[in-house]
C-alpha cells in the first residue's frame, strides 16, 4: 500500500489542529482523553472511559460529537433498561395487519453508553451484536448500523452497588480503555474562571464531517509499520501471555490471562493514528509505547496474587515495556 506524502500529511495537520484546539475550549486538562477519542475515532473502534464522577467524561464525548457534525445519542444505563430502550423494537399496527420496526437509539453515528456497567447482561449482549457486526437483529429482520458508527462507553470504578461487571468478550470489544484522572491546580482553576462563561452559548463549531472520518481510516491504514516494529509489537503483546520467555519471570505469577492475538491487531491500528497525529507517516516503537497500556489493561487479568500485593495490570505492562528490548 502507497504510503502517505509531505502534502497529505500537512494536510491532515491542518484539519487535525483546530479539531484539538476547539475541542480545549470546552474541555479543559483532558489532552490525553481528547486524543485518545479521535485516535478510536479515525480507527473506527470503540472506547471506554473509566473515572470518577466529574471528571468532563460526558463532555468530552458531547464535545467530539459536536466537532465531528454527526448523530449523536446518549443513553443512561441503569438497572431496569431493557435491550428494546436501546434496540428498538417491533409495534403492531393495526391498519396493515403487521408489524412495523421502531428503531431504538443504538441506530446512530456515535452511542454514549453512560455508565455502561449499570446495565443487566441481557443489555449487554444486545450491545455487543451492534459493536462487532454494525449490525442491529429485530425480529427475523437485520438492519445495518449507520456508517461511521462509535461506542463511547463510560464507568465509574468507584460506586459498584448495583453495578454489573462487563463480559470479557466486550470489553475485548473496546479498543482501548483510558483512565481518566484529575486536572492539575492550573487546570482547575481554568475550569473554575470558565464555569458560566460558555454555559447557554454555542460549545464549538462542526469541522469534519463523517465523510471525512470515513477519509481518515484509509489515511490509517497507510502509515508504515516497519517489520522489526511489527515484531516489536507483537514480542509485546506475547509477554503479557508468556512473560518469562521475554526475561520477566517475576511476572508469571502474576498474569491470570494474557492478552489476545486482537490485541495486537488493535495496538497495531491505534498506534498508527497515534502517529499521524503526532505528524508522522511511520509508527516508532515509542508510539507502541504509549498505546500498549490503553489498549491491553482491560486485556490483561492479573491474579490473585498480584491483586494482594496491590499490582494492577497498569503495572505488569509498565514492567514489560521497560525489560522488553527497543528495535
Amino acid at each position: 500500500m502507497e504510503r502517505l506524502n509531505s502534502q497529505e500529511l500537512e494536510e491532515l495537520q491542518k484539519l487535525i489542529a483546530p479539531l484539538r484546539e476547539e475541542m480545549a475550549q470546552v474541555v479543559v486538562g483532558q489532552q490525553n482523553l481528547m486524543d485518545r477519542l479521535l485516535i478510536t475515532l479515525f480507527c473506527g473502534q470503540h472506547i471506554l472511559i473509566e473515572g470518577v464522577p466529574g471528571l468532563a467524561k460526558t463532555l468530552s464525548v458531547t464535545t467530539l460529537s459536536q466537532v465531528m457534525k454527526a448523530k449523536f445519542q446518549r443513553i443512561q444505563f441503569t438497572p431496569d433498561l431493557l435491550p428494546a430502550d436501546l434496540l428498538g423494537t417491533l409495534i403492531f399496527n393495526p391498519g396493515k395487519a403487521g408489524f412495523e420496526t421502531r428503531k431504538g437509539p443504538v441506530f446512530t453515528q456515535i452511542l454514549l453508553a453512560d455508565e455502561i456497567n449499570r446495565a443487566p447482561a441481557k443489555v449487554q449482549s444486545a450491545l455487543l451484536e451492534a459493536m462487532q457486526e454494525r449490525q442491529v437483529t429485530l425480529g427475523d429482520e437485520t438492519h445495518m448500523l449507520p456508517k461511521p458508527f462509535m461506542v463511547l462507553a463510560t464507568q465509574n470504578p468507584l460506586e459498584q452497588e448495583g453495578t454489573y461487571p462487563l463480559p470479557e468478550a466486550q470489553m475485548d470489544r473496546f479498543m482501548l480503555k483510558v483512565k481518566v484522572s484529575y486536572p492539575n491546580r492550573e487546570e482547575e482553576l481554568t475550569i473554575l474562571r470558565q464555569q458560566g462563561v460558555l454555559q447557554g452559548e454555542s460549545k464549538v463549531k462542526s469541522l469534519m464531517s463523517p465523510e471525512d472520518v470515513l477519509r481518515m481510516r484509509g489515511l490509517v491504514d497507510r502509515v508504515f509499520v516497519d517489520p522489526k516494529v511489527e515484531e516489536y509489537l507483537v514480542d509485546l503483546v506475547r509477554s503479557t501471555r508468556e512473560p518469562e520467555l521475554y526475561g520477566r519471570e517475576d511476572l508469571k505469577d502474576y498474569i491470570q490471562f494474557g492478552a489476545s492475538p486482537r490485541a495486537s491487531l488493535y495496538l497495531s491500528l491505534s498506534s498508527k493514528a497515534l502517529a499521524l497525529l503526532r505528524g508522522r507517516d511511520f509508527v516508532t516503537p515509542q508510539d507502541i509505547k504509549d498505546m500498549a497500556p490503553d489498549v491491553l489493561r482491560h486485556r490483561l487479568l492479573v491474579s490473585y496474587e498480584a491483586e494482594a500485593e496491590g499490582m494492577t495490570s497498569d503495572d505488569i505492562i509498565s514492567g514489560l515495556c521497560e525489560s522488553l528490548q527497543v528495535p
